[in-house]
């Protein structure tokens, strides 16, 4: 019997890519068999049957995709091993980059540490680190790169200009990546963004708009407005779909091969829930892969900000396609609380969505609801968060005038 059967660069089939809810069924089969079905394709290399397995496996990120041109032959199986799947997280180069476009998309994993704070016996929690980034030194780095990058490679940019309503993070890596571009970016801030980042993005030449509304969200139908009679794209971070992927087809990843090397597979997974494009896809990831890996998302207490995070009824797109075990309230005292506890044993200072989620792991452990393998997501750094830290110091916030009287004065002396 002939087989037609082989396995092929991903790179050299061409098929159109669906949205999420499409194939995501498909998704989780694939990764808790850990096996997948060819894809049907003409000579020409065109996806003409299973296109939901194309769909899932370009998600995924393998470097090798199984075609067949004989339909008899979709009932075999490949497994992903044998696709080269962690080919884009795994790391042995001497980080030497040509543009920042590459320092984004190559320079990883990003570290992951295990800390002795929260550590016991029973219990080993490992963080990863997401500050390890370029522009936003923040997890939404990797959803700015992916949503541009995808959007160029499909000639989908209406203009030179991008609009994007952010609350902080998001922005900064769009900016960043967008000037590397030559492209004109606006960025729409809620009330509740810290101060100083307005002068941030305009020292990156980004115009920006802040806005009254207490959260993101709100924003986005004077986003799509403005868009709209400017001609502008609006990537939206809250609905567009490569939120959730780069964080399966990346992040998850990196996070399995890390752990791989240690001999070790996660039983806990605990992050901030934000538009919960990342804990969604690491949640999906585990919980398919793995069967028993429990997820908990965190969000602030009701009557508390913590920027990063948002409470779920507000709205999120994810969420929902994957089943979180229990969602914890925070508030912000509680998240300073784990800031402190982390940054006096460990020696690191975390931003404050990633102490919500510090704190909540300390209580899960505390009560005895969890134990094992527990990895925890950073997103970003505290000493971003300087001006809602000053309680702990001596206050430094000033204005463009203040610096300049402060600096004419000290060359005056």
């Amino acid at each position: 019997m002939v087989h037609h059967m082989r396995l092929v660069d991903f790179n050299l089939i061409h098929g159109d890519l669906s949205k999420l809810d499409y194939y995501i069924d498909t998704l989780g089969y694939i990764l808790r068999e850990w096996a997948t079905p060819p894809v049907l394709i003409n000579s020409e290399g065109v996806v003409v049957g299973n296109h939901d397995v194309y769909n899932a496996l370009w998600a995924l990120g393998t470097r090798l995709i199984p075609v067949t041109m004989d339909p008899s032959e979709l009932s075999e199986r490949v497994s992903l091993s044998e696709l080269d799947f962690y080919h884009e997280v795994s790391s042995h180069n001497p980080r030497i980059y040509d543009n920042v476009v590459e320092l984004v998309g190559r320079d990883m994993p990003t570290p992951m540490v295990k800390l002795k704070s929260l550590s016991n016996k029973n219990v080993r929690v490992w963080a990863k680190l997401e500050w390890y980034h370029p522009f936003s030194l923040s997890i939404k780095d990797r959803v700015a790169w992916y949503m541009l990058k995808t959007t160029l490679e499909r000639n989908m940019l209406k203009s030179q200009l991008i609009y994007e309503a952010t609350s902080t993070n998001t922005g900064l890596g769009l900016v960043g990546l967008a000037n590397f571009y030559g492209l004109k970016t606006r960025i729409y801030l809620p009330s509740t963004a810290q101060k100083c980042v307005d002068y941030v993005f305009k020292a990156m030449g980004a115009d920006v708009v802040r806005s009254q509304a207490d959260i993101t969200t709100k924003l986005l139908k004077q986003v799509l407005m403005d868009a709209e009679r400017d001609n502008a794209t609006v990537l939206n971070q809250f609905e567009n779909d490569l939120n959730f992927i780069v964080h399966l087809k990346y992040t998850a990843k990196e996070i399995d091969y890390q752990l791989s090397a240690r001999g070790v597979k996660p039983r806990v997974i605990v992050g901030g829930i934000g538009t919960s494009g990342h804990l969604s896809a690491i949640a999906f990831y585990f919980k398919n892969k793995y069967r028993d890996v429990e997820a908990y998302g965190v969000q602030p207490k009701k009557g508390s900000t913590i920027p990063g995070i948002r409470r779920i009824e507000t709205g999120m797109k994810w969420i929902h396609m994957v089943k979180i075990d229990e969602i914890i309230d925070v508030s912000l005292e509680e998240a300073f609380q784990a800031i402190i506890h982390v940054a006096r044993s460990d020696g690191i200072l975390v931003g404050l969505s990633s102490g919500a989620v510090l704190y909540a792991t300390k209580h899960l452990i505390d009560n005895n609801e969890i134990e094992g393998d527990v990895v925890v997501i950073i997103p970003d750094h505290g000493i971003k968060y300087i001006e809602l830290l000053e309680y702990l110091v001596e206050k430094c916030v000033e204005t463009p005038e203040e610096y300049t009287e402060r600096i004419e004065t000290r060359n005056n002396k």
